[in-house]
């Protein structure tokens, strides 16, 4: 199934979308000083293009401290909550929960945690109260956070609670993370059950951050094979990686048979990211998305990284037309962020005239791995 382009697509016509927005939440989320606005510039063209008619807005609840502690420890969530309340950075205690550095200690850090969240979960219990097929939170997605630190900045791990939520109902939980960087959280937080695979294609290379995810990382004890992960080198572009993705997902799907997912579509890989790495456009990431889409599953939709603040809203809103099998026009509407299209004001983005790094012959031999060690599922 699928509905590119194709507005009278059945399939895609009747696909029920669930929008976690409410004005406060987007002004929260705009708060976070490493992608300032962001939450505002997506919203507003997902606006403009006239696409929240197609889809049902839900207003995201706060994330309580209980439920938040489904997967953060208790020390850890006290510890946020105490330096939020007076954006206390010099906490001699913060080093040891991974606050400072790239997790900055600012005023009201907690109740972007909370929200955040809050917004995953609201959009995981529309999924179980089957308001909903697909449900989508893009300022969510925030992977590399642990039950005891904040990490790549990251605060809470709302795409680890979105899948516990997940879990209340469905036995087999697949999460996919096609951010640039490894979603090493969400794959520690599952790491030991069979119930959660998590599925993670990414930049691995030496410094580059977090540095985890190499095809022979696999899962431990009762999840030993339950992580799969692609490990991939600058210079990709759509129709390789879109390649790549269909051969991973299809043995996934053979062995693992899930029956809800979550997705993480971090837009840091579109060519002309600050990044600098990954060579790929809305269109490749919007095929693999009609790729899981056409399982007809439960599915959970979150953002992530994204440092070309106009490119992320380009993506987003392609990607959220793609679910709802509506064809964009190429021209920007005019709205509030307008001026930040140009110089040429069009949806599109053009790959950079970067090689390839990727071996073919190597390439092969990762995803030969990768479909041996599935074979291992049981």
């Amino acid at each position: 199934m699928s509905c590119r382009g194709d507005s009278d697509d059945d399939s895609c016509s009747k696909r029920r979308v669930a929008y976690v927005y409410s004005p406060e939440y987007i002004e929260t989320c705009d708060s976070l000083s490493k992608v300032p606005n962001r939450a505002s510039m997506v919203h507003s063209l997902i606006e403009a293009y006239g696409l929240l008619k197609h889809m049902s807005t839900i207003k995201p609840q706060l994330a309580t401290i209980e439920e938040m502690a489904k997967f953060h420890t208790d020390s850890y969530l006290e510890h946020l909550h105490k330096i939020s309340q007076d954006g206390d950075n010099d906490d001699p205690q913060s080093a040891d929960y991974g606050l400072g550095y790239d997790c900055p200690v600012v005023e009201g850090i907690f109740d972007y945690a909370a929200a955040v969240g809050g917004a995953t979960l609201t959009a995981a219990q529309c999924l179980l109260d089957q308001k909903c097929d697909v449900a989508i939170n893009w300022a969510g997605g925030w992977h590399h956070a642990k039950k005891d630190e904040a990490s790549g900045f990251c605060y809470v791990n709302d795409a680890v609670l979105g899948i516990l939520r997940l879990r209340e109902k469905y036995e087999r939980v697949l999460y996919v993370d096609v951010d640039l960087h490894h979603g090493d959280g969400v794959e520690d937080a599952f790491s030991f059950t069979s119930k959660v695979m998590t599925v993670s294609l990414h930049k691995f290379s030496p410094g580059f951050f977090p540095g985890t995810g190499d095809v022979c990382d696999t899962g431990l004890g009762k999840g030993r094979w339950y992580a799969v992960n692609v490990p991939l080198e600058d210079g990709i572009k759509d129709d390789r990686y879109y390649q790549i993705f269909t051969s991973v997902m299809q043995e996934v799907r053979a062995q693992f048979n899930p029956e809800a997912i979550v997705m993480q579509l971090g837009a840091d890989t579109m060519a002309g990211d600050p990044m600098c790495s990954f060579n790929m456009t809305p269109v490749g990431v919007g095929k693999c998305l009609q790729y899981v889409l056409g399982w007809q599953l439960p599915t959970l939709l979150l953002g992530g990284g994204g440092y070309n603040l106009a490119n992320t809203a380009r993506c987003w809103t392609y990607l959220t037309a793609a679910v709802l099998g509506k064809t964009l026009s190429s021209e920007i509407p005019d709205h509030e962020f307008f001026t930040e299209y140009g110089p040429d004001y069009s949806l599109e983005i053009s790959p950079s005239c970067r090689p390839d790094r990727n071996d073919t012959k190597h390439l092969d031999q990762v995803i030969s791995t990768i479909k041996g060690n599935l074979k291992n599922v049981v």
